[in-house]
Formats: structure tokens, C-alpha cells, sequence
């Protein structure tokens, strides 16, 4: 990974408990959509975060969930508030990963993430959006309530420029004004979806969540070999 020195572009709280950062690099950076970076805190304490942006993107975009304030993501908020308030830029170090998209392929694609793992899925359908492509897209992105929902309008608008794509958000326990989908998320994306086996499938979440889809999808026709997440490295 190559260290980058990034000045902060701005902050904002997307949900009570979620926050957008965004990065402006010191020099060009290269990379994948779908691959993460690590915010330094310390020279011993470098943390991974989903790049949410696609690489032709202007600015560096993090979404980060932080909940608690001693937490592990509250803690690198509380280093953005303290650098904005000297006026002192951050370091990160990327890009990581290698479960990056296959720009190669030209088989259709199911993005599936739950909570701000939608981070990872979003560099890639941006970047889909912005080279004009025309694969055949299913976007997927399963929360537990329609509070925990952020930027709705903007992600069906992205989307809405690839002309093979569908946007479904899930969530678990809908309110009364709720128009979309209910239930788990892949549960959902099976239902809908008779076979897995024609797609390239990415997957974002906790690690217990991506281990259960895994096993669920690959029973659903999913082959293992056209199956992406970074936490496949840790369970």
C-alpha cells in the first residue's frame, strides 16, 4: 500500500450513527472499485475502511459506522473532528484488497451489503455508472429499519443510469410508510432471483453475515470461483 496524505474535504453525519468523510488526496491515487484503504491513526494503528467512491471520482469517500462513543469507528470520528478543528490533514494507505471488481468479466452482477458494508458495493455501481456500462446489475442493500437509510434518491439516480440495473433496499422491520422489500436481505435475493450460478456476486457486511450468505448462495447455484468479499480471508 502507498501512504497518502489527504487534506479533509468535509464531514457529515448521513444517520445518527453513520458519517461521511471525504478525502482529497495530495497526489493521484490508483485504484480498484471495491477495494478499501487503511486510515492511519499511529504508525501501529492503521484501520480498514471500504473506499466508497468510484476511482474517477474527485474526492476519496469513507462511510463509517460509529456507534458508541468509545468504538473503534467513533475514535477515527473523533480524529477527523480534532484534525478539521488544527486544520491538520490525515494519512491513509492504499489501495487493499482483492476483492476488488473484475472489470474483465461480462457476466451479470449481484451486489448484495448489509448496513455501511453498502460502502464497498457503491464504488463499484458508480463506477459502473460512470464508464457507461451496460451489464446487467442487481443491487441489494439489506438495513435493519428505514431509519438506518441514507441517501435513497442518490443511489436510485446512480443506478438509474445503467441500463440493465435494479435497486432493491431491504429492510427488517419496516414502518407503516414503508414501500420496499421486508425480510433478510439475501433471503430476499433469493426469492427473487431463481439461480445465482450466471453471476459475479459481491458481498459486503459483518463477517457472520457474509459467512451465512455464502452458504446459503452457493446452495442457491452461486459458484464459489465468481464469489467476492474481503471477509472470505477471515472465515
Amino acid at each position: 500500500m502507498n501512504a497518502i496524505n489527504c487534506q479533509i474535504q468535509s464531514l457529515e453525519s448521513l444517520t445518527p450513527s453513520v458519517y461521511k468523510v471525504l478525502l482529497k488526496p495530495d497526489e493521484a491515487v490508483d485504484f480498484v472499485a471495491g477495494q478499501y484503504l487503511n486510515f492511519v491513526m499511529s504508525e501501529k494503528d492503521k484501520r480498514p475502511f471500504s473506499i466508497a467512491s468510484s476511482p474517477t471520482a474527485e474526492f476519496i469517500e469513507l462511510q463509517i459506522g460509529a456507534f458508541g462513543d468509545e468504538s473503534y469507528p467513533m475514535q477515527v470520528i473523533e480524529h477527523i473532528k480534532a484534525c478539521i478543528k488544527s486544520g491538520a490533514g490525515v494519512t491513509i494507505e492504499m489501495p487493499g484488497g482483492n476483492a476488488q471488481l473484475r472489470t474483465y468479466s461480462e457476466r451479470p452482477l449481484l451486489l448484495l451489503a448489509g448496513g455501511t458494508g453498502f460502502s464497498y458495493i457503491k464504488s463499484m455501481f458508480e463506477y459502473l455508472a460512470d464508464q457507461g456500462s451496460k451489464r446487467h446489475v442487481i443491487v441489494y442493500w439489506g438495513l435493519r429499519d428505514p431509519s438506518a437509510c441514507y441517501e435513497l434518491e442518490k443511489t436510485v439516480e446512480t443506478i438509474s443510469k445503467l441500463p440493465h440495473a435494479n435497486f432493491i433496499p431491504v429492510v427488517e422491520i419496516p414502518t407503516d410508510d414503508w414501500q420496499g422489500k421486508v425480510g433478510l436481505v439475501h433471503q430476499v435475493a433469493m426469492h427473487d432471483i431463481i439461480s445465482f450460478e450466471p453471476y459475479d456476486v459481491y458481498l459486503a457486511g459483518h463477517f457472520e453475515m457474509v459467512g451465512l450468505v455464502r452458504k446459503d448462495f452457493v446452495e442457491h447455484g452461486a459458484l464459489i470461483e465468481h464469489m467476492y468479499a474481503d471477509a472470505f480471508a477471515f472465515i
